[in-house]
């Protein structure tokens, strides 16, 4: 059984962490965040230490390290903007780092915190979880086995619809999340960048705080993608389903499903980070890179037919 910390206790990711943590038997001993977690600790690790203030979580920390039973891991569901601080705390306190996506915000953050794993001998780990979904690892396979004749066309559409207290939060404000293609977007652009090469072009066709659109052309193939967090923009069917949220991935003109098959990706993930095969920095660094080009990019308008959900 290993020992973790938590950091960010009471985000909405974290149940997620928590849930993984025990589902691979495994314990949080202690835990942080300045708000309230709202008894979701005792549907987990009730025993687990808990702090309100950070100095007081690093003093424990501190004490435990010098211990006989110290803490192996920190997982991190901090705000986007705290996490290399985070990462550096954890590393600096002989602790592997398992950290939430985005990793960090900024392509430079990468370059720093690789200094740092390298001299604390310790490592930084990062949750890529669409790498374990069926029905995507299906998919690469797919792709992997065909010979590249030509680009394949694909279409990404991604719309999770949220409420006012979005804006007002900490996800909100740019220079702490990353935007709305950090916030929402990092994981698909990972996971097509990990099936269909790296980006030769990209553009932007829409950059607004609560959507964005642009494409991208990859080694395998030619991508249009829409993200969006406006409940408008979700179809109708799914409307009358009460489904706040829509994926949809069309790959010349087929629909790839992968609806379903999202409650166990985090304890995937964590199963293989402590087996030893997590993905790290080098995996995590073309998908900021990529955000971070699309964040600075100029807008370059285009005809809203280009895209079913497209409007300008």
């Amino acid at each position: 059984m290993k020992n973790f910390a938590l950091i960010g206790a009471a985000g909405f990711v974290a149940e997620r962490h928590l849930k993984a943590i025990k589902e691979t038997g495994n314990q949080v001993v202690v835990a942080s965040d300045k708000f309230d977690v709202m008894g979701r600790m005792d549907s987990y690790f009730p025993n687990a230490e808990f702090f309100t203030e950070f100095s007081h979580f690093s003093e424990y920390i501190l004490e435990t390290q010098k211990s006989n039973n110290p803490i192996e891991y920190c997982s991190i569901c901090s705000p986007n903007h705290l996490h290399r601080k985070h990462i550096v705390f954890s590393l600096t306190n002989s602790m592997d780092a398992i950290c939430e996506k985005p990793l960090v915000i900024y392509p430079e953050e990468v370059e720093k915190l690789a200094i740092v794993e390298k001299s604390s001998g310790k490592n930084i780990y990062t949750i890529l979880q669409l790498r374990h979904h069926p029905a995507i690892i299906s998919l690469k396979e797919k792709i992997d086995a065909q010979p590249q004749v030509k680009k394949y066309d694909i279409d990404l559409t991604y719309i999770t619809s949220r409420g006012k207290w979005y804006f007002k939060s900490w996800k909100g404000d740019v220079t702490k999340s990353g935007g709305v293609v950090a916030n929402i977007g990092i994981h698909f652009f990972d996971m097509l960048m990990w099936i269909f090469g790296r980006v030769h072009k990209s553009m932007v066709h829409l950059y607004a705080p609560h959507k964005a659109s642009g494409f991208l052309e990859l080694e395998k193939a030619r991508v249009r993608w829409y993200l969006s967090l406006d409940f408008n923009d979700i179809p109708e069917h799914a409307k009358r389903e009460r489904s706040r949220t829509y994926r949809s991935i069309i790959i010349n003109d087929e629909e790839i499903e992968f609806s379903e098959g999202f409650t166990n990706l985090h304890t995937l993930s964590y199963s293989n980070i402590l087996a030893g095969s997590g993905f790290g920095l080098s995996e995590a660094a073309p998908g900021i890179h990529l955000t971070d080009q699309i964040r600075n990019s100029a807008v370059i308008l285009h005809s809203p037919d280009r895209h079913p959900f497209l409007k300008l």
